[in-house]
């Protein structure tokens, strides 16, 4: 059973930084590409960044592009998202998931899903 963790969120400043981790378990790491969505109160989930098998290739949303990085430790099963220069409308909560290839994770039917850590950007 593929298990997804995510943790490093909380509540930061505008203009502050975060540096989310998703620790997974239960699975071939290096096998899957993986990815950050998020979802904001009363709004639908929404991409944020994918990184492919080997951490060769990222994706990001426009709406991140410059201010988040997406990454991969394979020693330590752990995909990380660092998040700088935040912004009050970067506040949702961010999940983590695993797919297959970077399209199928992009597209939000990643095959596995963290609980969400909740990230809270105050103005």
């Amino acid at each position: 059973q593929v298990q997804l963790v995510e943790s490093g969120g909380g509540l930061v400043q505008a203009g502050g930084s975060l540096r989310l981790s998703c620790a997974v378990s239960g699975g071939t790491f290096s096998s899957y590409a993986m990815g950050w969505f998020r979802q904001a109160p009363g709004l639908e989930r929404e991409f944020v960044a994918t990184i492919s098998w080997r951490g060769g290739i990222t994706n990001y949303a426009d709406s991140v592009k410059g201010r988040f990085t997406i990454s991969r430790d394979g020693a330590k099963n752990t995909v990380y998202l660092q998040m700088n220069s935040l912004k009050p409308e970067d506040t949702a909560v961010y999940f983590c998931t695993a797919g297959g290839n970077t399209a199928v994770v992009r597209s939000g039917d990643g095959n596995y899903w963290g609980q969400g850590t909740q990230v809270t950007v105050s103005s």
